[in-house]
């Protein structure tokens, strides 16, 4: 983590329509394979005055409907299935009205842990728009296996999810995650993208494409 007198997310960028992006931090537990560990979320709200698109819906129901504040809803969006970037979806989509989005291969982890069901099928290639930007979707599995980024070129930003992280690749220690896979993911679906993307993540802080591909793994 950062140091405490330093922004961990600094300089997110607007767009000209007046797109920003809000950062919420949940604090919960993430649990599989029949452990528990406490984690901090980034819950990441993009959206101008009238209407707004949530990535990762953890922990805090409360906490990210307050940061949605009566916008309009476009989408619920699930960077993959683990249950603590998924637990609060339910509530907030009661609250909200918004769909849920998520790529299919990752119901073997959804199921594990959620009652009811996503709306929508995220997939790679699939775009969603909030205002003026366009968010691209680009599935890169590894962390698990429908594990997905949104990618918004208008932002010059990339929402990794627990894909890719300030020092390197997620973790990929548990049931349904892939080490070669998700370097292979890494390499071909997020590095080819502009050094300069910053790199807003699903815990901790954030990075550049540049700052990761200086360090990232041969093999």
């Amino acid at each position: 983590m950062p140091p405490a007198d330093l922004p961990a997310h600094p300089a997110l960028p607007i767009s000209p329509g007046g797109v920003r992006i809000d950062n919420v931090v949940t604090s919960g537990q993430f649990c599989l394979d029949g452990g528990c560990w406490d984690v901090d979320n980034n819950v990441w709200i993009i959206g101008d005055d009238e209407e707004c698109l949530v990535i990762d819906c953890a922990h805090d129901a409360d906490a990210i409907i307050a940061g949605v504040g009566g916008r309009r809803v476009v989408a619920l969006v699930c960077t993959h299935a683990h249950n603590d970037h998924v637990n609060a979806s339910e509530a907030v989509r009661a609250a909200t009205g918004g769909p849920i989005w998520l790529h299919p291969t990752d119901r073997v982890l959804w199921d594990q842990t959620q009652t009811h069901s996503p709306d929508e099928d995220l997939a790679d290639g699939l775009t969603l728009r909030v205002g003026d930007v366009t968010l691209e979707t680009r599935h890169t599995p590894g962390h698990a296996p429908g594990a997905c980024c949104l990618y918004a070129p208008v932002l010059g930003v990339v929402f990794s999810g627990d894909t890719l992280f300030h020092g390197g690749p997620g973790a990929t220690g548990r049931s349904f995650s892939d080490y070669p896979t998700i370097l292979a993911s890494i390499r071909t679906r997020l590095l080819t993208l502009p050094e300069d993307t910053i790199v807003l993540t699903g815990h901790g802080e954030s990075t550049t494409i540049g700052a990761e591909a200086a360090t990232f793994p041969i093999d």
